[in-house]
């Protein structure tokens, strides 16, 4: 009689199996997961640069504007020649919205610092994508005007009798000309960042 009841312990090594089993498949889903937030933090990491690097580049376009100005004597000291910035309405728009786009990426990095710590968040990503998006066509707009005022300031143009101006201010016309380069280096990191953003938000 006793040895009859000594036999009944077979179920509790599937009962353990079945135990040792059920953490498995939730480590497999936490290494999914935790892969799939070192690549978006990866792409934040790389945000974050590109958004310091954009800051250098709308800065020094709207600093080497600001600083373009030249004079010129004429015959005696009293009577003189002056280019600035200030003296085109086109070249003040620059300097303006440049100005305004660097004050814009250095607001921004908090928020892409948020998207490093948070990697898996769809907020702060969503918001910089529409607000980059704007900062990219304001950006665009100032650096195409101030290229075609840049383009009359070197060539003229004869059917208006408009004569070129470089060959007299020639620093002014350097200064505005890098300015303007400077202004589509911004362009390209804001394009950057724009794709970034859509790829990040894609991926989620």
């Amino acid at each position: 009689m006793k040895n009859e009841s000594t036999i009944i312990d077979v179920p509790a090594e599937s009962s353990s199996a079945m135990k040792g089993k059920a953490p498995l498949i939730g480590v497999a889903k936490d290494h999914t997961t935790s892969g799939s937030g070192g690549y978006k933090r990866g792409l934040s990491i790389f945000d974050f640069l590109l958004r310091l690097a954009a800051i250098v580049a709308a800065s020094v376009a709207a600093g080497t504007m600001f600083t373009s100005d030249e004079t010129l004597p004429f015959f005696t000291q009293f009577l003189q020649f002056q280019a600035g910035y200030d003296d085109i309405p086109t070249f003040q728009f620059f300097v303006i919205a440049m100005s305004i786009v660097s004050g814009y990426l250095v607001l921004s990095l908090p928020i892409s610092v948020v998207t490093i710590v948070r990697p898996l968040a769809t907020a702060p990503r969503l918001l910089l994508l529409v607000l980059d998006t704007a900062a990219l066509a304001f950006n665009m707009a100032a650096a195409s005007s101030a290229a075609a005022i840049s383009y009359l300031a070197h060539n003229g143009n004869q059917n208006t009798n408009w004569l070129p101006i470089c060959q007299q201010f020639g620093d002014f016309c350097l200064k505005s000309s890098g300015a303007v380069v400077s202004s589509f280096v911004a362009v390209v990191f804001f394009t950057i960042l724009v794709v970034l953003s859509g790829v990040a938000l894609k991926r989620h």
